[in-house]
């Protein structure tokens, strides 16, 4: 069982990686074990995992209760957050209760929210069971809930206390939510390492497959790397943006479309070729590492090719990215595959160019 640390000083964490460990899940926690969990997911997840959860944690001596919240991005918003309270309250939930979220990155990011605000913060494991889940949004901390004028707008940072990654729930997780998860995957390769990048154009038809030790490297990668990342910059203050790669164009693509018509991993594999292609036009990347980009994210079966949404909708969309800074846009670039960073004063003929194309 690898288990990487998140190091963050007094806030650090263990990320526990294996095949089988939903049922060791009770002897997982950190200290001091807490006497009580509720656990946030939702029925699809609930019907696989919820009860072998529920039974490693109270082996673990953690007596345990759920809330339900319902399936998929279009509920990852206030009203949905707002339930959770109300279900933590109804339930007599205390600071010192850990809330667990159990189920893909709505559930994470969800459950997280709710964790850092009720009662001003409580604690909060992660056990995601989705591949994009697994390999970035349970770790890092970022909390969030969609606004309709943007995704992830309402959020706070809020570190578990641990990260409990059961490789063998993917089994059970339908294809498209699989072959979505491969976009954060490549993302790492592309924004921040070239030997991984390499390594998945060697080994993409055995992930597509499922092969167990293909998803075993590619988990541990995917969070070796964030975690390092995460330890320098936290908050997002610099480094930890290029993890951003292709988000700008994604979320404006979750926006303009509806959240849930194309899942996250979707948007952000067209996403991607489009920040290939800004990087093209702005930021000297070659033509070939632009291809061989392009090439990874078709063979994973993903988009590559964007909703038609309009200039200026892409720029009304783009403009309430996180990442603005001073009323301009910024957009991870890169110079190369594995080195990406932040750029501001993108042209906008550059703009129009990639867009148009």
């Amino acid at each position: 069982m690898p288990t990487l640390t998140v190091a963050l000083a007094e806030r650090s964490y263990p990320i526990h990686i294996g095949a089988g460990l939903l049922a060791r899940a009770g002897e997982l926690l950190a200290s001091p074990r807490p006497a009580r969990a509720i656990v946030v997911t939702n029925p699809v997840v609930a019907a696989h995992y919820l009860a072998p959860l529920q039974a490693a944690l109270l082996r673990g001596g953690v007596r345990c209760e759920a809330v339900l919240v319902p399936e998929g991005e279009a509920h990852k918003d206030w009203a949905t957050l707002y339930d959770v309270h109300t279900r933590l309250l109804e339930l007599g939930a205390e600071r010192s209760t850990m809330l667990v979220a159990l189920g893909g990155g709505v559930i994470g990011d969800l459950a997280g929210l709710a964790a850092a605000t009720y009662q001003r913060g409580m604690r909060l494991l992660q056990v995601p069971t989705t591949l994009l889940a697994q390999v970035d949004s349970s770790v890092g901390g970022k909390t969030a809930v969609n606004h309709p004028l943007g995704k992830n707008m309402i959020g706070a940072f809020h570190q578990p206390s641990a990260v409990i990654i059961d490789t063998a729930t993917l089994s059970t997780l339908p294809e498209r939510e699989y072959v979505a998860g491969i976009a954060e995957v490549i993302k790492y390769g592309a924004a921040c390492d070239s030997s991984f990048f390499a390594w998945l154009e060697k080994n993409v038809d055995r992930l597509l497959a499922r092969d167990a030790d293909v998803i075993a490297h590619a988990v541990l990668e995917s969070c070796r790397i964030k975690a390092g990342v995460v330890a320098r910059d936290e908050r997002e203050a610099g480094e930890r943006a290029v993890l951003n790669f292709g988000h700008t164009f994604g979320h404006a693509i979750e926006a303009a479309t509806g959240y849930g018509s194309w899942l996250h991993g979707e948007a952000i594999g067209a996403g991607m070729v489009l920040a290939a292609s800004l990087s093209q036009h702005a930021n000297g990347l070659n033509g070939d590492d632009a291809n061989r980009l392009k090439r990874l994210i078709d063979r994973a079966g993903l988009p590559v090719v964007p909703p038609a949404l309009g200039f200026d909708r892409w720029i009304e969309l783009m403009s309430r990215d996180k990442k603005g800074e001073s009323g301009a846009m910024r957009f991870v670039l890169l110079k190369a595959l594995g080195t990406a960073s932040v750029r501001s004063g993108i042209g906008e003929a550059d703009l129009r160019a990639v867009l148009a194309a």
